[in-house]
């Protein structure tokens, strides 16, 4: 009797375990994974999914944490909850249990953080900065070992131009004393965030996981201790992200919360890539819907951020990113592909909760006028207002690329620079705007200026003194090379070195060419220089037009003056300095930045053929004012 009795218990228990199971929902994530207490938002949107998840009632019992409202879509896989957090909100964990009258389908543990709230946390990038842009893939390996993960779908091959090479964070994390002797204050990484996608995916702009980042690269705590390393260096990061497009291996690819969640064609259909089109007055309906709704490409799907719960995901996940990582920057990709006014109010937010912070918009527009646009101003005609608050320099790029290989004329070599410089009146703040000479999207610019170190060194020299925050691409330094029409592989070659067992290691002196060394002492004598001179930093832009093939301009800070002389002619030229004797004032004597030459005379300047000048400007006692 006792034995049937128990055979008849155990049978209980295991109907009941069964029953619990079968009706159980798996629960496959919420997103964002936590959030912080004292947000200057109090509102906070989890997206949920699971299985029939839509079936169930979310029930949450902790002080200062209220549910508004629970969104149901069309989906029933998916649901929206709308939190109130108060200001009062104490962190800690509390159970989020979904059910389905008393029965307990699925419970999730939710994470309330402490805010960073430290003096110098995003304070953001500003004009003191040099930004160095790098392709985590082609720069430095540092952990072999998470070169091919298991579940990633392309696996790293350095023989293919256009596949992954292995390059980490942990290479960039060991190379961080590189970049500070360089002279670099901050790094600018193309997307680390996974991109799990059959293949060329290592530029990273097909995300499929905008909170996780790609196991080849590392973790989110490798991650954090990169930021962590650079910060205690003095340099700033600067993070990638793209609300226009995501990877079509997203985890929702099979299983959309909604049916407008992308932007769909009866077949598929391209961007037509025209940024103007969006700020045309004048633009057909047929061209500004292929601009903003048209697919970057087959991978990457197109993002419909009129979807109100879309828009608030990808705003609180850039959020996310800020407060989890103590990030100093964004950089914007695609900016006018998505909705504008989307566009507007995630800047608007993310300024809510860090006034001191900076976005740089990639607005890629030929002309002054049109980059303006994004730029955060109150002169646009239609009212449009961006709230952006650093936009790219396209058309000075566009300039910087020609001028220095044309010979002076009206409106060729260094007119061109002056040209585009001489219409800041169309943006609001031009010395938030971020300068440039190539990115990894164009030619490098060592072969745009056809391999010759004298346009390189003007170049650069005009990069780091004339207004705005100059950016330079990995590589430079050292002049590498490369052409996009060859494919995107040559302009993201690796840099040499970073790789265990290549043949030389342009890190180390012993490793670069005596050319290399040449260009590589130069920016470095120059960036450390801009580094420590709040002159060039912060100082009032007076130029003067270009004649005889010398373009002249002074930087003014308080009693300090920096003169600057470009010579692009051929042969050395003897400069009359009268026609500048405002801005040089009463100084009456100068020193090289670059070589510390001196000048007791200032009323004539011999400067030899293709060389910048960067002269310190002295009074009669010897010192800056």
């Amino acid at each position: 009797m006792k034995l049937l009795l128990k055979h008849f218990l155990v049978s209980i228990i295991i109907l009941i375990n069964t029953n619990i199971y079968a009706s159980s929902i798996d629960l496959d994530r919420i997103d964002p994974p936590m959030w912080w207490v004292g947000m200057e938002n109090t509102n906070l949107q989890l997206m949920v999914h699971g299985n029939d998840i839509g079936t169930t009632k979310p029930v949450i019992e902790y002080e200062g944490v209220n549910i508004k409202e629970v969104i149901l879509v069309e989906n029933s896989n998916y649901m929206f909850i709308n939190l109130n957090i108060s200001k009062t909100t104490l962190p800690g964990t509390f159970t989020i249990n979904f059910k389905d009258g008393k029965k307990v389908k699925a419970e999730y543990e939710y994470e309330l953080r402490e805010r960073k709230n430290s003096p110098n946390m995003h304070k953001g990038f500003d004009n003191s900065d040099v930004i160095y842009l790098l392709m985590p893939d082609r720069f430095s390996n540092g952990n072999p070992d998470n070169d091919n993960i298991p579940d990633m779908l392309e696996e790293s091959d350095r023989s293919n131009p256009n596949g992954r090479h292995g390059g980490d964070i942990q290479g960039i994390s060991n190379k961080l004393d590189y970049l500070s002797e360089l002279g670099i204050t901050a790094i600018w990484l193309n997307p680390t965030l996974e991109n799990n996608m059959p293949n060329y995916s290592y530029h990273g702009y097909a995300v499929t996981d905008l909170y996780k980042t790609d196991p080849r690269y590392g973790t989110n705590d490798e991650y954090l201790e990169f930021i962590k390393s650079a910060h205690s260096k003095g340099i700033k990061v600067i993070m990638d992200m793209i609300f226009n497009h995501i990877g079509t291996n997203y985890y929702w690819k099979d299983d959309m919360p909604m049916k407008d969640w992308y932007n769909e064609w009866p077949e598929f259909t391209r961007s037509n890539y025209r940024g103007g089109a969006v700020s045309d007055p004048h633009v057909s309906d047929y061209d500004f819907n292929k601009m903003v709704k048209g697919w970057f490409d087959k991978t990457m799907a197109d993002l419909n951020q009129k979807n109100p719960y879309l828009a608030n995901y990808l705003i609180q996940n850039s959020i996310w990113w800020i407060e989890y990582s103590g990030l100093d920057g964004i950089r914007q990709d695609t900016y006018p592909y998505p909705d504008k006014d989307f566009m507007a109010e995630w800047m608007r937010r993310v300024l809510v909760e860090y006034p001191d912070f900076n976005v740089v918009g990639e607005a890629w527009l030929p002309q002054p006028q049109a980059v303006a646009y994004w730029m955060d101003n109150n002169t646009n005609k239609d009212g449009y207002k961006s709230n952006l608050t650093n936009v790219f320099d396209f058309p000075l790029m566009y300039a910087i690329s020609k001028a220095f290989n044309e010979s002076e004329g009206w409106n060729t070599g260094t007119a061109q620079l002056y040209e585009v410089i001489s219409q800041d009146y169309v943006y609001s703040t031009p010395e938030n705007i971020v300068t440039f000479a190539d990115n990894h999207d164009g030619d490098r610019f060592y072969t745009k200026v056809k391999e010759d170190i004298n346009n390189y060194k003007l170049a650069m020299a005009f990069m780091m003194t004339t207004r705005g925050i100059p950016s330079i691409y990995y590589g430079t330094e050292i002049l590498m090379t490369g052409l996009e029409h060859k494919g995107h592989g040559d302009i993201r070659k690796d840099f040499p070195g970073g790789w265990e067992g290549d043949e030389r290691d342009a890190f180390t002196r012993e490793g670069r060419t005596e050319e290399q060394n040449e260009a590589y002492d130069f920016m470095r004598r120059l960036l450390n220089w801009r580094k420590t001179n709040p002159t060039v930093q912060y100082g009032d832009l007076t130029h003067y037009i270009p004649e005889d093939g010398v373009y002249v301009y002074f930087r003014k800070y308080k009693d300090n003056t920096v003169m600057v002389i470009l010579n692009n002619n051929k042969e050395s030229k003897q400069v009359d300095m009268t026609r500048f004797a405002k801005d040089i004032g009463d100084h009456n004597k100068g020193r090289s930045v670059l070589n510390r030459k001196g000048w007791d005379d200032l009323n004539t300047i011999e400067i030899p053929a293709k060389t910048p000048l960067i002269i310190e400007l002295t009074n009669h006692r010897g010192l800056r004012k």
